[in-house]
């Protein structure tokens, strides 16, 4: 009996990273843009039409096929779907993060993962406005606010299972910790959002040196 032990060239693990990475890179992505599918939500006549193109869905499902050897279970998912129309909640025109991200004028909202404080850790939203970034918690105090044209650096750091956001301003430090299976990807979106409000606030000339360097 052989024991010659599987080995699996440099080829193929590039390979497995790549579609590994690619999967990941996709699922991010549809996550990110999921805001964007709350505007239907947040539409009430967009959400009300929803709803009711839903319930005439699932009704043709149970009534049209009824003929049909398969027709039962086909009319089966179709009550759920009439079921489930009658059931979604009417349309949020507006949540308590719109309403604080009005409040404070902040243009961006991102997660800002688990911010470090001593031996603590709070989860906390990035509000970014060209005046001021609020690190607040889910209740929607803030925990670290940051001057947004005072911003020296914004690094991403890998750690051991986890990585870390670090925020320079003035004399001050703040660290951010991002963990999961989208770690990186969120830590990345929190470091952009922050660079292009930091440069956004900056003269013409210092945009072109940050653009040069």
């Amino acid at each position: 009996m052989s024991t010659t032990p599987n080995v699996i060239s440099v080829e193929e693990e590039n390979l497995l990273q790549r579609i590994k990475g690619a999967c990941g890179t996709a699922l991010f992505l549809l996550i990110q843009r999921s805001p964007k599918f709350l505007k239907l939500y947040r539409n009430e006549q967009s959400w009300t039409l929803f709803r009711f193109a839903l319930g005439c869905f699932g009704a043709a499902l149970v009534i049209l096929p009824i003929g049909l050897w398969h027709g039962y279970f086909t009319a089966v998912f179709g009550l759920l779907f009439f079921v489930l129309s009658i059931l979604l909640p009417p349309a949020e025109l507006e949540s308590a993060t719109d309403r604080k991200a009005r409040e404070l004028g902040a243009q961006t909202v991102v997660s800002g993962g688990e911010y470090q404080l001593a031996s603590s850790s709070f989860p906390v939203q990035f509000f970014i406005s060209p005046s001021h970034t609020w690190a607040m918690n889910k209740n929607y105090d803030p925990l670290v606010v940051i001057t947004t044209g005072e911003i020296a650096t914004v690094d991403v750091l890998p750690r051991e299972n986890h990585w870390m956001l670090v925020v320079r301003w003035g004399e001050h430090k703040a660290e951010f910790c991002y963990k999961g299976i989208f770690a990186e990807r969120f830590a990345r979106l929190a470091e952009e959002s922050l660079r292009q409000a930091s440069m956004a606030t900056q003269p013409p000339s210092a945009k072109r040196r940050a653009a040069s360097a």
